[in-house]
């Protein structure tokens, strides 16, 4: 009778470690209050779709929607009707800054966004992610914070924490897992500095 060899999977399975058995824990109970969750539940459901229905240059009625949820609106603010707004509540825009067509404002941390500040389109301000060394894969919402006059480009990306200064710009497409100098360009993914942000006279 003729053995039926093993499979090339079981042959070459590494024998599972002690840490591997460990990361098979089911994940931590949910970090969100019920509040939390009733909140989030009439923004999706109410909120949002109104707010993406409004006409395209009706910013002040944004502002409305986004203060009825929560957030701190400056005079003047202007975010347009495409962008994604996770958690209103968590969010703060300062007077006269602008949110672009599609950007994320990912704000299950804190999103603090300066006064004239520039969001371009389809760029993600990240601020929620998880600790992956730790088996329940735990939420963690460090908060992210855009200087004054600065400048996130089309389709960048300001990650967990981080702090952008005063003026400082991050090129199109770019990645910002540090804070960012005031006063400084940054390109790249890992951003880095490529000089400082003249001004005309």
């Amino acid at each position: 009778m003729t053995q039926r060899p093993a499979s090339p999977d079981s042959a070459h399975a590494a024998p599972r470690s002690d840490a591997d058995a460990a990361f098979r824990h089911a994940p931590e109970p949910s970090p969100w209050t019920t509040r939390e969750k009733i909140g989030r539940a009439l923004w999706m459901l109410l909120g949002r779709p109104a707010f993406r229905l409004t006409f395209h240059n009706w910013y002040g009625v944004r502002r409305v929607i986004l203060r009825a949820f929560g957030a701190s609106v400056g005079a003047g603010a202007r975010v347009r009707p495409s962008a994604n707004v996770e958690i209103p509540w968590n969010v703060t825009l300062g007077a006269g800054c602008v949110v672009g067509d599609h950007a994320i404002l990912y704000s299950l941390g804190r999103i603090t966004i300066g006064d004239r500040a520039i969001i371009s389109q389809y760029a993600h301000l990240c601020a929620g992610t998880h600790d992956f060394r730790d088996p329940a894969f735990p939420l963690l919402r460090p908060p992210v914070t855009i200087g004054e006059d600065a400048w996130i480009a089309a389709d960048a990306f300001v990650g967990p924490g981080v702090k952008v200064g005063a003026r400082a710009v991050l090129g199109a497409r770019s990645s910002a897992f540090k804070d960012l100098e005031p006063g400084t360009v940054y390109a790249g993914s890992p951003a880095r500095a490529i000089g400082p942000r003249l001004e005309r006279a």
